[in-house]
C-alpha cells in the first residue's frame, strides 16, 4: 500500500514550521520534556520533535510513511542533539521488538493513522511495563454543537488534510490497551481568536500498566 500524498506533504512542509512557531511549539515542547532512555515516536512529519529531545534520553526510533516528510524527518534527525532513527513505517504495524522502549510519543497523528486503537495498542506493545506514553492531539470537541460540527465536516475535512480526522477521541483508547492516564490537559490552537473545529488539543501522559 503506497503512504504517498505528495500534496498533502507539500502544504504540511509550507505550515508546519510557522505553526512550529505560532502556536503549537510550547506544546511540542512539553510534550517530550522530561523523558529519558530510549523514546518510540509515531507520525515523526518533518521531525519537528527530533530538536526538543535532550539527554537523558538516549535514542529515539521514528517511523513516517510519507516519503517527502520522511526525507525532511530524516534531514532534522541529523541535526538532533541525541541519535534519531527514522524508519519507513506504520503506526499499527510498528517494527521493534516488544517491551523494548522507555516512553513513546505522538504528536498530532492518531488523527489521520488508519487504525487508531490498534496504534496504540501497538504503542502498548513496544513500551516496557512502567513506561511512558505522552501524547499531543488534536481531538473531538469537549462540547456537543462543536462536535457535532466536527461530524459534520469531517468527510470533507479528510479528503483535504491527508486523512485526518476531526473528531477521534484518543483518550477512549488508552485503557484498552493497557494504559493508565495520569495527566490530561485540554486547550484550543490557536490560543486567541474563534474556536474553529479543528481547535481543541490535548496534552495527556499515561503509564504502561
Amino acid at each position: 500500500m503506497s503512504h504517498e500524498r505528495p500534496l498533502f506533504a507539500w502544504c504540511y512542509r509550507q505550515l508546519a514550521d510557522h505553526l512550529d512557531t505560532r502556536a503549537t511549539g510550547t506544546h511540542r515542547d512539553a510534550l517530550v520534556a522530561g523523558l529519558s532512555g530510549r523514546v518510540v515516536e509515531i507520525g515523526a512529519g518533518t521531525g519537528l520533535t527530533f530538536r526538543r529531545y535532550a539527554p537523558p534520553v538516549r535514542h529515539v526510533d521514528a517511523v513516517e510513511p510519507e516519503p517527502t516528510l520522511r526525507e525532511a524527518a530524516l534531514s532534522a534527525a541529523r541535526r538532533a542533539s541525541v541519535p534519531v532513527a527514522v524508519t519507513d513505517g506504520v503506526a499499527e504495524d510498528l517494527p521493534y521488538p516488544e517491551a523494548s522502549a522507555d516512553a513513546a510519543v505522538t504528536s498530532l497523528v492518531l488523527c489521520s493513522v488508519a487504525d487508531a486503537a490498534r496504534a496504540v495498542a501497538e504503542l502498548a506493545r513496544v513500551v516496557r511495563p512502567g513506561g511512558e506514553l505522552r501524547l499531543y492531539e488534536h481531538v473531538r470537541a469537549p462540547t456537543p454543537l462543536l462536535a457535532r460540527t466536527q461530524r459534520m465536516l469531517d468527510p470533507c475535512w479528510s479528503r483535504l488534510a491527508g486523512g485526518c480526522h476531526m473528531g477521534r477521541d484518543p483518550v477512549a483508547l488508552l485503557a484498552p490497551a493497557g494504559f493508565r492516564l495520569t495527566s490530561l490537559e485540554r486547550f484550543r490552537v490557536p490560543e486567541e481568536g474563534p474556536t474553529l473545529p479543528p481547535s481543541p488539543h490535548i496534552l495527556a501522559r499515561a503509564v504502561r500498566d
